[in-house]
């Protein structure tokens, strides 16, 4: 069984993971297009087109950790040179200089950010893929599964709650005056911002390191299965041949759509549409009432469901896409009567918020277990390739919502338009039908993703518990007859 020292380290690895990936999804955008000014629809092109490279470069990284061996195993080199290398490319991407033109900082944001991408593969792949290389099925699992994607939200949380309420302090603590060669295309908050967000990634970066160099030290793998080393072309007839690993790979796609959609445009929501001096107070106020619920809903309401209400995993994510549907329809509502008092629209946060959490377990879970039936199924383990999909499709999703947010604020004329040395009401700068579309794109289009994930979900899915009791079994006698 798992100590407590190595749980503790894989979960404070996993903080530091999330809050370098929550950063670079929730902010990116809203840096490069709203703080420095490049437009919404090249920026969405360039997160599409990042992603687009990741389909080719994430399943050749899974290849290449499952063929690893050294003394340290195969999963924590990997997990070492990925985090120095993305540590500081995050830096850079959210150091623009800010003498760039506009293509220059179009060039720049591509550059910074796909090589970021790549970075990232590098070390969340063989993140992953250690449950199953040095846990058994069942409970074990799916304690430190949960464990891992707890400390994961507790990390995206601090992301969550802290950006925008740090990003102004350290901008006026480092930022100075604004630069004469500066000042007209940085107006207002604009320059405090853009030097804010420069030093609270480098923060983030170095908490990064050392939470991984923690992990490093104290993990250490149990078990690493000795696998052919597979041809690209092997990998993916693999894939396509694991039925239950594509299925969840879909499901994964959409969810993720449907809640990074919201996540890239509530910003936006707050600083146009509520408006206000202190709307970032409000927005800091979501996030972290959203954060708070995420976290306890995997800690708390998903045992609570498992444990205690006995639902099996597949009742549990049905219950927690209903959740989320009804968030989203509390908070169209909510917007459209005009309810700018924070409180209210916390209702629908913590409904969608607790949604993610529960799902963020259910379905690493889910993963995992194909893995098992992929081995009975094709006589191979190969918990690095189904996790690298994994990585991938998150960040295929990501992509996929801040190409279509981007392209919403382009057409909605969303941006930082008003100019003022001091505090601005934003919501006066952009017309009531650029309100009602924003909402529109942030509800109404995240249910439909939804539906369609369920439906994928229900018609192929066949990994139940009394399923995978089978498989361990089945697996158990083959070990057996070695």
């Amino acid at each position: 069984m798992l100590g407590l020292k190595e749980k503790a380290s894989y979960g404070l690895g996993a903080v530091g993971k999330d809050m370098v990936y929550m950063l670079s999804a929730s902010y990116v955008l809203y840096y490069f297009q709203d703080i420095l000014g490049v437009s919404a629809a090249a920026m969405g092109v360039i997160l599409l087109i990042a992603r687009v490279f990741d389909a080719f470069n994430d399943p050749i990284m899974g290849v290449v950790v499952a063929s690893t061996k050294t003394r340290w195993g195969k999963f924590r080199p990997w997990l070492l040179i990925g985090t120095l290398t993305n540590a500081v490319v995050l830096f850079l991407m959210f150091a623009a200089p800010p003498s760039l033109d506009a293509s220059g900082l179009v060039a720049y944001a591509a550059v910074t950010y796909i090589v970021w991408g790549v970075t990232y593969t590098m070390m969340d792949i063989p993140y992953w893929s250690m449950i199953p290389a040095f846990t058994e099925g069942g409970k074990e699992r799916e304690g430190l599964t949960t464990l891992a994607r707890s400390c994961a939200g507790v990390g995206s949380a601090i992301i969550s709650i802290m950006t925008m309420v740090l990003v102004p302090v350290l901008g006026r603590m480092f930022a100075g005056d604004v630069p004469s060669e500066f000042a007209s295309r940085f107006p207002g908050n604009q320059w405090i911002e853009l030097n804010g967000f420069k030093f609270f990634t480098l923060a983030v970066a170095v908490l990064f390191i050392l939470f991984t160099i923690i992990m490093c030290v104290c993990v250490k793998e149990k078990s690493s299965v000795n696998m052919k080393t597979a041809s690209v072309g092997d990998m993916f007839r693999a894939l396509v041949r694991n039925d239950q690993a594509m299925t969840v790979v879909l499901t994964i796609v959409v969810i993720n759509v449907a809640l990074y959609i919201t996540s890239n445009l509530v910003i936006y929501f707050f600083k146009y549409d509520i408006g206000g001096e202190c709307w970032n107070d409000g927005y800091a106020l979501f996030n972290m009432v959203g954060g708070g619920t995420q976290i306890l809903a995997m800690m708390i309401l998903y045992p609570f469901l498992r444990n205690v209400c006995k639902l099996n995993n597949i009742k549990i994510f049905y219950v927690s896409v209903t959740m989320s549907i009804i968030g989203y329809i509390a908070l169209l509502v909510l917007a459209t009567l005009g309810v700018s008092s924070i409180v209210p629209l916390l209702v629908p946060g913590v409904l969608v918020m607790a949604s993610a959490g529960v799902n963020n377990v259910i379905i690493t879970v889910f993963l995992a277990n194909t893995v098992d039936y992929g081995e009975l199924k094709n006589g191979r383990r190969d918990e690095s390739v189904i996790f690298s999909m994994q990585t991938f499709v998150v960040k295929l999703a990501s992509g996929v919502a801040a190409f279509v947010a981007s392209m919403a604020l382009s057409v909605l004329n969303l941006k930082n338009v008003c100019e003022s040395a001091g505090g601005v009401d934003f919501s006066k700068c952009v017309s009531s039908s650029s309100k009602m579309g924003l909402r529109l794109v942030m509800t109404l289009l995240p249910i439909f993703v939804l539906i369609v994930g369920v439906i994928i979900f229900r018609s192929r899915f066949i990994l139940t518990d009394e399923k995978i009791s089978e498989i361990n079994a089945e697996l158990g006698k083959k070990k057996e007859s070695l």
